[in-house]
């Protein structure tokens, strides 16, 4: 009886063995033209491969069709899938070029994945918020908490022992190789690098994105709280708004793609946790690509706004139009094909 039972739970592990021996020239042979037709084109084939390739093709298909009705190990079935694929678009796709998948990209592929985040870019919003409150809190009950929150490097003197004319000339002073090109140019990389590993970090089940998009709420509601209390409140928060309201939208996008990342690890549903992260990761990382984008656009605003705009409502004028665009931009309606095309 045992003998018996050993022999029936090792039978599918022969038939497996039985069937990859049976195709596996056939798919080795389709992996081998598909490659060099990725790699160049289908004008490196001879008359003979080209005809022989929708057959391979087909032959794959039946294969694929076989492991899945009965239920082959699932890194042969998880093979064939990426064969068939690979070899659908080789034999079906359209070729494009270069300028339209550029195209497509701004059109299409990068608005529709901020969308698919909007869940998580509210949470990151309602964090960021959240930081931003109980940074100025912390300073308004007590100035200590400043030095606290907010790092030497990025202070430079603007603590709670400056004056406001020294506050001030940080917002209007000099701009060439002064104090306020320093500290514009550390404030930018600093968010760029909590941008970077709010995304990166998502992984580990969303936690450090929190914790970074906490922190960088409470840096910016500290400074807010400092320059209020001397006076100089909106006059700070017009020359962030500038390139903050892209700067930050950038942090909250970076933040959300992370925490798309790292939601599908906690909670896989029916996929495993490494198959979850991969299809989340796919419009996470076009989502992040754009944040890439706007962070270059937002170090532009904010070197042409530092530069050469000393008026606090040009500064909030365009900063405000800038994040219009921007919402405007990712959440105008699009299409239900062009949202389909992305879904598959």
């Amino acid at each position: 009886m045992s003998a018996l039972v050993q022999g029936s739970a090792a039978s599918p592990l022969v038939n497996a063995s039985r069937f990859r021996a049976a195709h596996e020239a056939e798919w080795d042979r389709l992996d081998q033209l598909v490659t060099r037709m990725e790699k160049r084109s289908v004008r490196v084939l001879s008359e003979d491969e080209i005809l022989a390739l929708p057959l391979l093709y087909r032959s794959a298909l039946s294969s694929l069709s076989v492991a899945r009705e009965t239920s082959l190990d699932r890194a042969l079935i998880t093979y064939l899938e990426q064969l068939c694929t690979r070899a659908y678009f080789q034999l079906y796709g359209v070729p494009d070029t270069a300028l339209r998948q550029l195209g497509r990209f701004f059109a299409r592929d990068w608005p529709l994945a901020v969308q698919g985040l909007w869940r998580e870019t509210l949470a990151c919003l309602v964090l960021t918020l959240v930081g931003v409150i109980a940074g100025w809190w912390l300073v308004a009950a007590d100035a200590s908490w400043y030095y606290s929150i907010i790092p030497d490097a990025m202070a430079s003197g603007r603590d709670p022992a400056a004056s406001a004319d020294t506050l001030r000339a940080t917002i209007y002073g000099p701009q060439e190789g002064g104090g306020l090109a320093t500290f514009a140019a550390y404030l930018f990389t600093h968010n760029s690098q909590v941008a970077i590993f709010a995304f990166a970090l998502g992984f580990a089940f969303t936690v450090p994105t929190v914790l970074l998009l906490l922190y960088n709420g409470l840096t910016l509601g500290a400074m807010l709280c400092l320059f209020a209390s001397k006076g100089l409140g909106l006059n700070f928060l017009g020359w962030l708004t500038i390139h903050g309201s892209t700067e930050m939208f950038a942090i909250i996008l970076a933040g959300a793609a992370g925490m798309k990342i790292g939601t599908a690890v906690a909670f896989p549903g029916r996929y495993e946790r490494t198959e979850a992260a991969v299809i989340a990761g796919r419009s996470a990382a076009i989502a992040m690509a754009g944040v890439v984008l706007m962070l270059l656009v937002a170090g532009l605003l904010e070197g042409i706004g530092r530069q050469t705009i000393q008026q606090d409502a040009m500064r909030y004028g365009i900063g405000l139009a800038a994040l219009a665009g921007w919402l405007t931009y990712y959440y105008l309606p699009r299409r239900q094909e062009d949202r389909d095309a992305l879904a598959a």
